[in-house]
């Protein structure tokens, strides 16, 4: 059998195995499949559903290491499913000079089970790999964002749309933690070339990301708050936690209100909207 083949065969054996209500989507209605469907996991993976029906067939190669990646986080494998996926698709698997976005079963878990928290998953690069409902609810869905658009640093050093204001002082505090955090995940990640692509098109399309880096700038990720700008609930202002993940470089960044505050009645309201428009 040929390896293409092969890796169709992994992919739908995969996907059969995981259910809909275990990565967050409604298991109502006829399925015909044992698991998610080809559309779900397209939508998970951030990949066209003719592209994965084509993978499945056997009649799409090579694909790349981004993609073998989404297709990891979507279907939820362990580090040896991941690497067996990697070498049926013809690719190395990642290696220890390079950013891994392997994510630990443990925090998945945690990401599912506390849904009554805004909570969002980034790599070494500030690249958003997870997030729950509340935080889609609270930010907007970034299921449709594409390669760099997903990358928090790009996002703030080129100005995209965000519904997050900072105050100068949060700014600054912001930018210099992210520099330094990309300045040492260069020394973690030497051959990671996506990683120096990211800071070289940042350094060319930023001046001021230019100026920090060219300054060795140091800082570190301290409790502060961040007022968000929601189309419905208002304005939210809301205490930010940067939680890094033992043994990896992953970081989870969560959100939370005071009780009993209007911050925290807004929270309950986008648990139940979720990513609808209310209507006027």
């Amino acid at each position: 059998m040929s390896e293409s083949r092969e890796l169709g065969r992994a992919l739908r054996g995969w996907r059969d195995r995981v259910a809909p209500a275990a990565v967050g989507l409604p298991a109502g209605g006829v399925r015909r499949a044992a698991g998610l469907r080809r559309e779900e996991l397209a939508q998970l993976a951030c990949l066209s559903v003719d592209y994965v029906v084509r993978l499945e067939q056997g009649r799409a190669t090579s694909p790349s290491p981004q993609v073998l990646a989404a297709l990891a986080r979507a279907l939820r494998l362990s580090p040896a499913e991941r690497e067996h996926l990697y070498l049926l698709a013809g690719q190395a698997p990642p290696a220890p000079g390079q950013l891994s976005a392997h994510l630990p079963a443990g925090v998945r878990r945690l990401i599912d089970q506390l849904d009554g928290t805004p909570l969002s998953v980034y790599d070494a690069a500030w690249n958003l790999t997870l997030w729950n409902p509340l935080w889609a609810a609270l930010f907007g869905d970034p299921s449709a964002q594409r390669g760099r658009e997903r990358n928090i640093v790009w996002r703030h050093f080129n100005g995209l749309p965000s519904r997050v204001s900072h105050t100068p002082g949060q700014e600054a505090r912001f930018e210099a933690a992210t520099v330094a955090d990309l300045r040492a995940a260069t020394a973690r990640y030497p051959a990671d070339n996506g990683l120096r692509s990211l800071i070289n098109d940042l350094r060319s399309h930023s001046t001021d990301f230019a100026r920090l880096w060219d300054t060795g700038i140091v800082g570190v990720h301290d409790t502060d708050t961040k007022t968000v700008h929601h189309p419905d609930a208002g304005t939210l202002t809301l205490d930010c936690d940067v939680l890094m993940v033992p043994g990896s470089d992953l970081r989870i960044v969560a959100y939370t209100a005071a009780p009993g505050t209007d911050t925290a009645d807004r929270l309950r309201l986008l648990h139940v909207i979720g990513t609808q428009a209310m209507a006027e």
